[in-house]
């Protein structure tokens, strides 16, 4: 098919928005164009510019067709209604029966005239998450538009932007782009296929796809690094945006200041990072090195030492004020920052940072039994978690808290696993980020996040599926991540309900009636049941469970993301709440297990019959839940089945008992060969109503068994 070549030259695009942007574009662009475009295109960014390139057909032509009007003597304006719907005339129509007939021609679609309506039309809609306007027109984009690129088949597809009296800066689509603003200037230059297009712009300082100028940026100061023995810290999210900012890179080093070297890494790397857009270096064993990578636009005369020294005295400048803050910091101890955060908001409904370490202290405290840690050291180190908020060096580099904690705990002489939990308590920060594994920092970052969860929860801050504001998901798929990975046990309903008491929202005289009530009516409106023996008010308890929905929910989501059976979870969830993930994955292991094997796949086929049938019955002369009747067995098939169910139903319930979930899940197999036999030689529907009765009584029995282990109905498949 011919080739389709588009591009969108402007002033500078800010670099975090332009490969969302091409891909925007071209999903946009494909939709309005998919009659004659049925593969996407492939996108390409840059400081200046935004492109596609793809295959389109020149036409389609769509087949006739024949439209039923109204009655032959249906009143006139009923026909002149249809006329008008279908822009026809009368002498079109033609009499079929009792009907008017209306024989529409094909259409004929022609690439230039669709792609002349179709690209002003995206681009006047564009979804740029800001945009401007500028001089006297209406037309917003996201820098001052200069030009439109657009080939169709070698030859270029001229339309205009204007839309009535609206101008458009006189914008119109020509066969013309630009190459490096400095390398090359400003002379535009024609271009007539893609192939011609890209080495057109190479030959003009201008590397056009984004991947490609990542791997030479990447390989650029790799290579210089290893050239004095070093490594780049590895930050895709730098290099991606450094791609951004340039069209030609240029790698180069600089040195840093050794009257820096003492400050800690990782504010020099958020300084470089942040401020600079600088590559950190290091040594071979992981120590920071004197030297930092930058990434110039130009080919520099002087082999870049103009650039590189300029670049220095900014850095020294830099690190320079992170040097006056750590040094400023370290003159009083962490805990005494700790008075500022009780004037600093943590949320307008949830109260000051000051009444959050408090809460963090106590909750840290409660859950470090549960992960083998000292509660009294795990209570500290939740008080001193949030100190470094107050910190001038967290206060200029936000990047570096929890870090910055933890080093001046360490310079405080408080105990290593106090400053570890500091350190860590935020984590993990992402899928690729390592959870806590020391058990003090483990209570005090599911302190920090069950916190997060039950105060923004019980205020109706929830998540939707539109956003996130307070990264919630994220929290919750960090406890989920620390009690999979550290295997640890715990009761989770019941350390929500303790992060909930908690706020002052929630006890004494501060109390609010409105305090997690939106998630307790709605889990209790659902028909929840209080767990036997819990030691929280049912408000308390149904707001705990609400809150624990949305962590199996989390966790659904990231088995299914591994490939895993999320709908195994869901299952085991249905047959008995639990609260323990641990319990609750081991048996949805086992589950699946049995499942895989020949008896669990087909006792998965009987069920589901057997639960079809008691649905269709019930909702004639239902429910069917009563005790099977011996006398009533007549057959010895459905004997066989009661014999079974009733001796694997003790077996299962031993087996749980004791968590021996593959024993239990291999006594449920056991009852796949009755069954079948129960199936083969009984019918469930007997004319005699009490033996049918019996009947349904024991394939409901048989159904109740089988939920002590799972609710086989929400198993996929």
């Amino acid at each position: 098919m011919p080739e389709l070549l588009i591009e969108l030259f402007s002033e500078e695009i800010p670099a975090r928005m332009q490969a969302r942007a091409a891909e925007d574009f071209a999903r946009l662009l494909q939709a309005e164009l998919r009659p004659l475009m049925p593969e996407p295109p492939r996108p390409l960014s840059g400081p200046r510019r935004i492109a596609l390139v793809g295959e389109m057909a020149a036409r389609a032509e769509t087949p006739g067709k024949e439209e039923r009007g109204p009655r032959r003597n249906a009143p006139p304006q009923a026909l002149e209604g249809f006329l008008r719907k279908h822009g026809a005339t009368r002498e079109q129509l033609r009499e079929e029966g009792d009907f008017w007939v209306l024989a529409k021609p094909g259409e004929v679609t022609l690439a230039e005239a669709l792609l002349a309506r179709a690209v002003p039309a995206v681009l006047r809609a564009f979804p740029w998450p800001k945009s401007m306007r500028w001089g006297s027109s209406d037309f917003a984009w996201v820098r001052p538009l200069q030009r439109v690129l657009c080939l169709f088949d070698g030859r270029p597809v001229r339309f205009a932007l204007a839309q009535g009296e609206d101008q458009v800066h006189g914008i119109a689509a020509d066969d013309l782009t630009e190459g490096h603003r400095i390398l090359a200037g400003t002379e535009p230059f024609a271009v007539a296929s893609f192939a011609e297009y890209e080495a057109g712009l190479r030959g003009r300082f201008v590397i056009a796809d984004a991947a490609e100028r990542e791997r030479l940026i990447e390989s650029g100061i790799a290579e210089l690094a290893a050239r004095e023995g070093l490594e780049v810290v590895p930050d895709r999210g730098l290099l991606a945006e450094v791609a951004g900012l340039v069209e030609w890179p240029v790698p180069l080093l600089g040195s840093i200041d050794a009257a820096f070297m003492d400050l800690p890494p990782e504010v020099m790397r958020t300084t470089m990072r942040v401020n600079q857009r600088y590559f950190a270096l290091r040594h071979k064993d992981g120590g920071a090195a004197p030297r930092f990578a930058l990434v110039a636009n130009i080919i520099p005369e002087d082999g870049g030492a103009a650039i590189i020294a300029g670049n220095e005295r900014v850095l020294r400048a830099r690190l320079a004020d992170a040097r006056f803050f750590w040094d400023q910091d370290r003159k009083q101890r962490l805990e005494a920052f700790l008075p500022k955060l009780e004037n600093v908001v943590f949320h307008a409904k949830l109260g000051t940072q000051g009444e959050r370490v408090r809460r963090l202290e106590r909750l840290a405290g409660l859950i470090a039994p549960h992960v083998g840690a000292d509660p009294a050291l795990a209570a500290r180190a939740g008080r001193l978690a949030k100190a470094d908020l107050a910190t001038g060096l967290v206060g200029e580099f936000p990047e570096v808290q929890g870090i910055m904690g933890r080093y001046y705990a360490l310079a405080d002489g408080e105990d290593p696993r106090l400053a570890e939990a500091i350190g860590a308590h935020y984590r993990p920060l992402g899928p690729g980020d390592a959870v806590p594994s020391e058990p003090v920092a483990v209570a005090v970052a599911l302190a920090d996040k069950l916190d997060q969860l039950a105060g923004f929860f019980a205020v109706g801050e929830r998540p939707t599926g539109s956003g996130d504001p307070f990264a919630l998901r994220r929290a919750a798929l960090g406890v989920i991540r620390m009690i999979r990975e550290g295997g640890l046990r715990l009761g989770l309903a019941g350390l929500i309900g303790e992060a909930f008491f908690g706020y002052p929202q929630a006890t004494g005289t501060t109390a609010s009636p409105e305090f997690g009530m939106d998630v307790a009516t709605e889990k209790m409106a659902a028909g929840w049941q209080p767990p036997a023996g819990s030691d929280h008010p049912p408000m308390v308890a149904a707001f705990a469970a609400g809150l624990l929905d949305f962590l199996l929910d989390r966790l659904r989501v990231q088995l299914r993301a591994e490939g895993a059976r999320h709908d195994l979870v869901a299952a085991i969830f249905g047959a008995t709440p639990d609260d323990d993930l641990v319990r609750l994955l081991a048996r949805a292991a086992a589950l699946e297990t049995m499942l895989a094997t020949p008896d669990g796949a087909n006792l998965l086929a009987a069920y589901k019959r057997a639960a079809n049938i008691l649905r269709i019955e019930t909702r004639k002369d239902g429910p069917h839940d009563g005790p099977v009747d011996p006398p009533l067995l007549v057959l010895p098939a459905e004997a066989a089945l009661a014999n079974a169910v009733e001796a694997r139903a003790t077996e299962v319930a031993a087996a749980l008992a004791r968590e021996d979930f593959l024993a239990a899940m291999g006594a449920l197999a056991a009852l796949r060969a009755p069954l079948d036999a129960f199936f083969e030689s009984v019918v469930v529907n007997d004319p005699d109503a009490k033996l049918r009765a019996n009947r349904l009584r024991l394939l409901s029995r048989l159904c109740a068994a089988m939920a002590v282990v799972a609710d086989f109905s929400k198993i996929e498949g």
